[in-house]
């Protein structure tokens, strides 16, 4: 699967104003509604984890959590932060039924649009039955870059449960925003949790 370089070289550059905007988000009323739906003890695939403040917002709540980034220097601060963190890109997460939960928190909108539904089916397969996935996307088509260089890619409402639901996962709970990122652009989100049935 292809990875955009340059996407990376902006979060590197750009890691301490991207922590510095991103405090609050451990707060978020979607990631402590997803702390409480798991399992005590439960281990996390936070992919995407960047500075680290909602892996360690899981772990103080009792959780075992697999933080990931593919910045070097994103990585370094999630670990300065007292989180276990390690560089690995999307495509080199595997496993089978091994996460009670995943959090993909607007990192996943970095993958490229064609590899995104195999990419999902792949991530689909770590998460244990019962298992929970939550999704945050930028809405919109196609892909292009932002006005600092990243690379992003851009789905419809519609079209994410589709590859979500496409991948075996059900019982969507949506929410809808919009919000300002490390760019200063505003764009309209959605975040989707999912479960994959028992029975998966």
């Amino acid at each position: 699967m292809p990875v955009d370089d340059e996407t990376i070289q902006v979060y590197n550059a750009r890691s301490s104003d991207y922590a510095k905007i991103t405090t609050e988000d451990a707060k978020s009323p979607e990631l402590g509604s997803f702390i409480a739906a798991l399992p005590a003890g439960s281990l996390i695939l936070d992919l995407g984890c960047g500075p680290g403040h909602m892996a360690k917002a899981m772990q103080d709540a009792g959780h075992r959590v697999d933080a990931v980034d593919a910045s070097p220097d994103m990585v370094q601060l999630a670990c300065d932060s007292g989180v276990t963190a390690r560089i690995a890109r999307f495509e080199e997460v595997g496993g089978q039924d091994t996460y009670d939960g995943i959090w993909a928190s607007f990192s996943l909108l970095h993958a490229p649009r064609d590899a995104f539904p195999d990419l999902i089916t792949q991530l689909t397969a770590t998460l244990k039955p019962g298992g929970l996935f939550y999704i945050a996307m930028k809405l919109g088509d196609g892909e292009h870059r932002d006005s600092i260089g990243r690379l992003y890619s851009y789905f419809t409402e519609d079209e994410l449960l589709s590859h979500m639901q496409g991948a075996g996962l059900a019982d969507p709970q949506i929410t809808r925003g919009s919000s300002i990122g490390l760019s200063g652009e505003e764009a309209q989100h959605i975040t989707i949790t999912l479960r994959k049935p028992q029975n998966a």
